[in-house]
């Protein structure tokens, strides 16, 4: 009972519903989207075999990697907004499970840069390789106008999440 009521709160709005039919097609679709997106999000962390928080600052690592970045422990601090000891016991699972090294900082003897290993990228890469090519073939498979239409539409909605974001920060 209690997936159930899991699986379906999705499908509500908390305020109300656009009045066109096709206001509301495209509300749905977007409820849908989003719950597609939560089942991959599991999907991911079941296949990495890592909690959420461990994926996210292995993910995190592996893209400042090939940045070519060197990324610290207070560094995850600020990307994954936690705690030092958070930070500390992520850090020591991820380098328990070979995952990631910490290496020295070629100046300061205190400091050290933590570097995912080659096994890191591969489960990193694995762990996120079907959902985005299976986004990714959707998109090419839409004309350009097509393309230009969607882009636009998430645009203007992720822009009014954000102005209702920075409302609420400015009122703390």
């Amino acid at each position: 009972m209690p997936k159930l009521v899991m699986r379906h709160e999705i499908e509500h709005l908390y305020a109300d519903p656009p009045s066109s039919a096709e206001g509301q097609r495209l509300s749905a679709a977007i409820l849908r989207l989003r719950e597609a997106e939560r089942v991959q999000a599991q999907r991911t962390l079941t296949r990495a075999g890592l909690s959420h928080l461990d994926l996210s600052a292995l993910r995190y690592l592996v893209q400042g990697y090939r940045d070519g970045r060197d990324l610290s422990p207070k560094d995850l601090i600020v990307m994954l907004d936690t705690s030092s000891a958070t930070v500390t016991n992520v850090v020591d699972r991820l380098v328990h499970r070979s995952l990631i090294e910490r290496v020295q900082h070629p100046h300061d003897r205190r400091a050290h840069y933590l570097v995912p290993t080659e096994e890191a990228i591969a489960r990193v890469d694995e762990a996120f390789a079907a959902h985005h090519r299976a986004v990714v073939q959707v998109i090419e498979s839409l004309s350009p106008e097509e393309a230009q239409i969607g882009a636009d539409i998430i645009t203007k909605l992720a822009d009014s999440l954000d102005t209702l974001a920075e409302a609420d920060a400015k009122a703390r």
